[in-house]
């Protein structure tokens, strides 16, 4: 793990995370309990395996909801949580911090 990265990151970043991280075991459970049950053991230890890392860092990469478009430029995906371009990037950065290749 990267310390520096680590201490580096922030309340507003954790939130995010945490938030998204809630969306995405709800739905995993929803679709595969085996995985659900791995990914909520990691992230409750404070260490997802590579393979729920990577699994996160998909789902929130295919869920992202505000596009940042207009109305006229593109869609608005609905979904049961909003999700950014920019809550992406901090999912995605806070996995790398943590090691992860994504």
């Amino acid at each position: 793990m990267n310390s520096k990265r680590e201490r580096q990151t922030g309340p507003e970043e954790r939130r995010t995370v945490e938030r998204l991280v809630a969306a995405w075991l709800e739905e995993t459970e929803r679709n595969d309990r085996a995985a659900a049950h791995e990914a909520r053991t990691g992230w409750e230890s404070g260490e997802l395996s590579d393979r729920a890392a990577q699994d996160l860092a998909t789902w929130v990469t295919a869920r992202v909801t505000d596009t940042g478009f207009t109305e006229d430029e593109g869609p608005y995906v609905e979904g049961p949580v909003r999700i950014t371009p920019a809550d992406k990037d901090t999912v995605h950065g806070w996995l790398r911090a943590r090691g992860h290749d994504v």
